[in-house]
């Protein structure tokens, strides 16, 4: 009898291109390196881990590679973030070109933070849902309408494409290769050697309220000063369009037009941005939080608070709260 071929060795890719973040690049190639580690303990066959970069005279070639010796294309191919921000559409378009042929040889595409806008450039995330890093949500709406972006996730899994939010997510991002590599025993091991909690984590825990302020529209952009300055407490959208000099159904159009949200809608994200503030920074009870943003009922209040942060107002202090004590209020 002819000897057993051996399992075939997954190839997980990650994409280099200028300024792009090199913790991510490292970070993921040590991670794989460790779940392999464990794999391989269970009797499993670690991952071939390779970089590729863009050729000066074109075409992409390896230029690190675990496994040098072995043939084949990678399985996965994973595009990371940078900290100078999103690659433009002309810089982006040799790199969606790569990815989109390795795409319909069977690879498996991933981003994490702004090399989401990468990944768009292919066409292949069209009305498909998607994540980024939550302060570049409104740019990547504007370049890429027809993409479903939901910047409140860390990390969305469609199938075949993987999209991480913040800088710092490729870690989830990692945990959830190294899920599908090896397994949950792995992915488990893998993320207590890394000290990083693989599940429950989403971005809108992290992120700050950032309102589209460049949409052209000044009578609106009005509002949104006037709301800003008054922390839009007991406002109503009566007194929204009559700052705007409208009449309220015309208000509603073209605010959700400029914002992307309705008047309602907006008030809250500002509200509960000023309620974030004072929960992290104060003592105060979480009613008088409440009522100090515009919020007579605490009840409601912590359902809304839920509903756009996705913790509870007691869960939130508990996280993020510094624990600096406050001199008490005034009779």
């Amino acid at each position: 009898m002819g000897k057993e071929r051996p399992a075939r060795r997954t190839e997980v890719g990650l994409l280099l291109y200028a300024d792009c973040q090199m913790a991510m690049v490292h970070g993921l190639t040590d991670m794989l390196e460790i779940a392999g580690r464990y794999a391989a303990r269970q009797g499993g066959v670690p991952a071939r881990v390779s970089h590729w970069r863009l050729r000066e005279e074109g075409g992409f070639e390896r230029c690190y590679d675990t496994h040098p010796d072995e043939t084949g294309s990678p399985d996965y191919m994973l595009v990371p973030g940078r900290l100078a921000g999103p690659a433009g559409q002309e810089e982006a378009t040799p790199y969606a070109r790569f990815l989109l042929d390795r795409h319909a040889h069977g690879t498996v595409l991933a981003s994490n933070c702004g090399g989401a806008f990468i990944l768009a450039a292919t066409g292949l995330l069209s009305g498909r849902r998607a994540t980024t890093h939550w302060q570049f949500a409104n740019a990547f709406r504007e370049r890429f309408p027809d993409v479903r972006l939901d910047p409140d996730k860390i990390l969305i899994e469609d199938g075949d494409i993987l999209t991480a939010g913040g800088l710092m997510a490729w870690t989830d991002l990692g945990l959830r290769i190294v899920d599908r590599l090896f397994g949950p025993t792995v992915m488990v091991e893998t993320g207590r050697f890394h000290l990083v909690d693989p599940v429950g984590r989403e971005q809108r825990h992290y992120s700050s309220f950032s309102p589209r302020l460049n949409h052209g529209d000044e009578a609106i952009l009005k509002v949104q000063h006037w709301l800003q300055a008054r922390e839009a407490r007991a406002i109503n959208v009566g007194d929204m369009a009559a700052q705007a000099g409208m009449e309220e159904r015309t208000f509603l159009r073209r605010f959700k037009a400029a914002t992307g949200l309705k008047p309602t809608e907006y008030a809250q994200h500002l509200r509960v941005g000023k309620a974030r503030e004072l929960l992290e920074l104060t003592k105060r009870p979480i009613e008088q939080v409440a009522w100090t943003v515009g919020y007579e009922d605490a009840a409601a209040f912590r359902k809304l608070f839920h509903r756009i942060i996705g913790l509870s107002p007691g869960e939130y202090r508990q996280r993020f709260g510094v624990g600096r004590s406050e001199e008490p209020l005034a009779a």
